[in-house]
């Protein structure tokens, strides 16, 4: 079951980067090891994010600790 803070995660993705849930779900699809921390990094990896998307993913991340 996905924490809270993962929930907020996915609702920022798609809400305030435009990124899709098909987008999103075959990121996770493709994580190796199953760390949901390199999704940022899968996103980006796919084509799915740009470099300045990535800052903002980063961004957030670092104020929701």
């Amino acid at each position: 079951m996905p924490t809270a803070k993962f929930t907020k995660f996915i609702s920022f993705l798609q809400e305030d980067l435009a990124i899709s849930k098909d987008g999103i779900e075959l990121a996770l699809r493709n994580l190796q090891q199953n760390s949901p921390d390199l999704l940022p990094m899968v996103l980006w990896q796919y084509g799915l994010v740009k470099l300045s998307q990535l800052e903002q993913i980063f961004n957030w991340l670092d104020a929701s600790i």
